[in-house]
């Protein structure tokens, strides 16, 4: 299950046009330049150091590939442990915008944790320590620690203490 929270009920408009009642529009701008510099920077030093600036608790040795995105609006909601990798083209989204309503819900990323290419982490979502995410997944409910786990959605394969 995930741990999500109501912040805006959508009344006459869907939830997406209320979103600079939430969020300070100059703030989401200067995240978005960060996350998007972020994309394509090749220092992994660099893009920790800049995504800690905007909020992002980012362990030490964390890998951000080549493309993958933190959430623009709430980007001191997302947390990812020493030592983990993040695939290319991966978003970590710690928002997200329904007809009806805007949730917002703490991601956290362990240890050690590794996630494949192309994956999406959904809000309020636990991904336990040493696990590894396969690649193309979607993370909608949380991760024990630990497991392989892939698909959509993502599903645990098979335990990684029985090796």
């Amino acid at each position: 299950m995930r741990r999500v929270r109501t912040v805006i009920k959508a009344k006459d408009k869907n939830s997406l046009c209320y979103w600079t009642k939430v969020k300070n529009p100059l703030r989401v701008a200067i995240n978005y330049v960060v996350v998007a510099l972020c994309r394509i920077l090749p220092s992994l030093s660099l893009k920790r150091w800049l995504l800690r600036r905007i909020g992002v608790k980012v362990g030490k040795n964390v890998a951000f590939g080549l493309e993958s995105t933190v959430d623009v609006f709430y980007p001191e909601l997302v947390e990812i442990g020493d030592n983990t990798i993040i695939g290319y083209n991966t978003v970590i989204l710690a928002h997200e915008f329904l007809v009806n309503e805007l949730r917002v819900g703490e991601v956290k990323i362990g240890r050690n944790v590794t996630i494949g290419a192309n994956c999406t982490i959904l809000p309020g979502v636990t991904i336990g320590d040493n696990s590894i995410i396969s690649a193309h997944s979607l993370v909608n409910s949380d991760i024990p620690p630990n497991v392989l786990a892939g698909g959509v959605p993502a599903r645990v394969i098979r335990s990684l203490l029985e090796e």
